[in-house]
């Protein structure tokens, strides 16, 4: 890191400047946070303790709980001390951390929605086939090559950020050090690393949308095939929570990353940046949860074993 970039400290300007409203925001912000926390680790607890669930679909969706609170967990806190104490500062090398932890789990639920979509299109498509081709082994190897593969091609991308000069300004107009706001700041040629990601673009988004898409065009053509209205609600609920999760995720992030970051769209970006960075992690358990049947039995007989405990003790 050259020298001019590692004595620097951003601010971050946030969501907010009104200093009315830095209280309200942060009851509201920790409670998402703490709403967030707790429905995903209490879905990876039920994937777990119930051997109902133990199936690779739940497998693949406990990864996507554990996701989502590492995915929190990079943007939140901070956010959360910086209402609390009025402070916005962050290091440069501190930013630049945070964005790799970002970029990776953002490229991780990419591929693990690809994953999760072709375990539905395995189960609905080949149904004779699926306890053959989605084994075990093979769904431990899908979900670490999802995490593997969004740990390597951020590593990439942070190599390239990590030999910027960062001169100024020192005002990142975000609530967190996103790729765009970053680049804005260098005071060196951006060129190269403009190229870079462009075309590591296809591997972290592009190639992970297509195939997720490709995937639900069979699944529905699949269920349409179906003679039975029941057997088509049947097959469409096993696959509608997660077709939910992709909509909202892919068209937030779409819309981010599409939308020019003119002055007068900027906060309109950050709109949308809060949608899938902060609202979806949020609502991913309760859809699951709320929209899946096992996953509520589950959660009853858990209830009943809690409450039978402490009736005991």
């Amino acid at each position: 890191m050259v020298n001019c970039t590692s004595s620097m400290d951003f601010v971050l300007l946030g969501i907010g400047n009104v200093p009315s409203l830095q209280t309200p925001l942060f009851i509201l912000l920790f409670m998402i946070y703490l709403v967030t926390m707790v429905g995903n680790i209490l879905i990876v607890v039920l994937v777990v303790a119930d051997w109902h669930l133990h199936t690779p679909m739940y497998f693949f969706l406990s990864n996507l709980s554990s996701l989502e609170i590492c995915y929190s967990s990079t943007i939140l806190p901070q956010l959360l001390v910086s209402f609390l104490t009025g402070d916005r500062t962050i290091a440069a090398q501190g930013c630049i951390v945070q964005f790799y932890f970002f970029a990776s789990f953002v490229v991780t639920e990419c591929y693990l929605l690809a994953v999760m979509s072709y375990d539905r299109y395995l189960a609905i498509c080949q149904p004779l086939l699926y306890a053959s081709l989605m084994t075990w082994k093979v769904s431990l190897q899908l979900a670490a090559g999802s995490w593997l593969v969004g740990l390597l091609i951020s590593t990439v991308v942070i190599s390239f950020i990590s030999e910027l000069k960062f001169c100024g300004p020192k005002a990142i107009d975000h609530f967190f050090c996103d790729f765009k706001p970053l680049l804005e700041l260098a005071c060196s040629d951006t060129s190269m690393l403009t190229l870079v990601t462009f075309f590591l673009s296809f591997l972290d988004l592009v190639f992970p949308f297509l195939f997720t898409l490709a995937s639900y065009v069979c699944i529905i053509a699949a269920i349409l095939r179906i003679p039975s209205s029941v057997g088509r609600q049947k097959a469409f609920s096993t696959c509608s929570s997660h077709l939910i999760v992709v909509t909202v995720f892919y068209g937030t992030l779409i819309i981010v990353y599409m939308l020019p970051r003119t002055p007068q769209l900027r906060q309109l970006n950050k709109v949308f940046s809060f949608s899938y960075t902060v609202l979806t992690p949020l609502v991913n358990p309760l859809i699951y949860s709320l929209r899946n049947r096992e996953v509520r039995e589950a959660l009853r007989k858990a209830l009943r074993k809690a409450l039978v405990c402490t009736q005991n003790s």
